[in-house]
């Protein structure tokens, strides 16, 4: 199908589906397109028994999508730019420490939990799978996702240090997520070829990289801001930041992900803003960078809505999705437990930290694209349904109930 054609059709289908949430449903907007267009496509479904010339449709549509492509390589680096240029760098400077420590050492540790966890759970079911494999889905599923935590966060009105604790961790650990995934994606394919020292080259490249990479983008962005005053060529200037440095990261094999945070942060701290943009820029910034950011999340949700047409519905499969929602929230309150108790001698945490961040440390649209990534000898189609399962649930069950947990412990 057509380039043009599949984003016209994409783009269509969120207005319309936005404007019935924002007319008649009045849920957050992440939210409502998703639940809208699972809705939606259930029904087409049902008309199915019927007729399938519309399911038929449907389905070719999705597969001419390249998800995994579309989200990793393209729409994650403007969300994460976007999401680093409106986060509070003041509040995340305070609490860069404990957002480091869950975002690296915090992921790291679920990876492990949830991959042993699987491991027994699909042993359980009669589903048994190779320990890698499960560490794999580990990786791929431990990371939050920033894209559908900050929209819902505001909403919920959560305390400022909260809000930065939570987003920072997500922007940080989305990016290490992805890392972590692709050296165990490595070992997977390489079996016994990986050693300890290709590991820690691997990732220490992949991040490192990525942060220096991200901290210089930034810096040039700044100085060019800096030294013109015209909004609309320091607007396209982000931009070209954002496009280009996501080609040089992937020619230079770092992590895309982590440089576009570093360099949304340094572009959009308030030393930079004061000294380097007058008022009208910052505002055009800014508001070019909400548009892009709704803009794409829309997309991204009702994408993640549709992809329940590629799914192999098996029993088993089913069920060890839904077991798996109660095995990895434990997971995350286990490998957040000690970096908190840690912390809270030195930062003033909000009370039932934690159990806040457990829950609202919803999985999104990346998780799926890693789901997809996945092989069939790495069992695909029962790591994508348990996935599909995880991520409904979170966006949907989490995403609705955070808002109020959080008033409930912080009011």
């Amino acid at each position: 199908m057509d380039l043009f054609v599949v984003i016209t059709v994409l783009i269509v289908l969120s207005a319309l589906l936005g404007y019935i949430n924002v007319k008649f449903l009045k849920m957050p907007n992440t939210i409502g397109l998703m639940v809208i267009t699972i809705l939606f496509t259930l029904v087409v479904l049902a008309i199915s028994y019927f007729d399938t010339t519309l399911l038929e449709q449907e389905r070719a549509f999705i597969k001419s999508i390249d998800f995994e492509t579309v989200l990793l390589d393209i729409m994650l680096s403007f969300l994460l730019f976007a999401g680093a240029l409106h986060t509070n760098f003041q509040q995340l400077k305070i609490q860069r420490k404990p957002i480091l420590t869950f975002a690296t050492l915090g992921t790291l540790t679920s990876t492990f939990i949830v991959g042993i966890f699987t491991f027994y759970l699909l042993k359980l079911l009669n589903l048994p799978v190779d320990f890698i494999y499960c560490l794999l889905f580990g990786a791929l599923i431990s990371p939050t996702d920033p894209i559908a935590v900050l929209g819902i966060l505001k909403q919920a009105g959560a305390p400022k240090k909260l809000e930065t604790k939570i987003v920072g961790e997500s922007l940080f650990n989305d990016g290490v997520g992805v890392v972590v995934f692709l050296t165990i994606y490595q070992i997977a394919k390489g079996g016994g070829e990986m050693t300890v020292g290709h590991i820690a080259e691997l990732f220490i490249v992949e991040v490192v990289g990525g942060l220096a990479l991200g901290l210089a983008l930034g810096w040039i962005a700044y100085r060019l801001i800096k030294s013109i005053d015209d909004y609309d060529t320091e607007v396209i200037i982000t931009i070209a930041a954002v496009m280009g440095g996501t080609v040089l990261a992937q020619k230079l094999h770092v992590s895309a992900p982590l440089a576009m945070v570093a360099a949304g942060l340094l572009v959009g701290n308030d030393t930079v803003r004061e000294t380097a943009m007058s008022e009208i820029t910052e505002q055009y910034v800014d508001k070019f960078w909400e548009l892009v950011d709704v803009l794409l999340n829309t997309i991204l949700f009702v994408m993640i809505g549709m992809e329940i047409l590629v799914l192999t519905f098996d029993g088993k499969y089913i069920l060890a999705g839904v077991l798996a929602i109660p095995m990895l929230l434990f997971a995350r309150y286990l490998s957040l437990l000690l970096p908190i108790k840690f912390f809270a001698k030195k930062l003033d945490f909000v009370p039932k930290t934690n159990l806040i961040m457990t829950w609202g440390g919803l999985r999104g649209g990346i998780s799926i694209a890693l789901a997809l990534s996945l092989t069939q000898e790495m069992h695909r189609d029962l790591f994508l349904v348990i996935t599909y399962i995880i991520v409904v649930f979170s966006i949907i069950g989490q995403g609705l109930t955070v808002g109020k947990l959080i008033k409930r412990f912080t009011n």
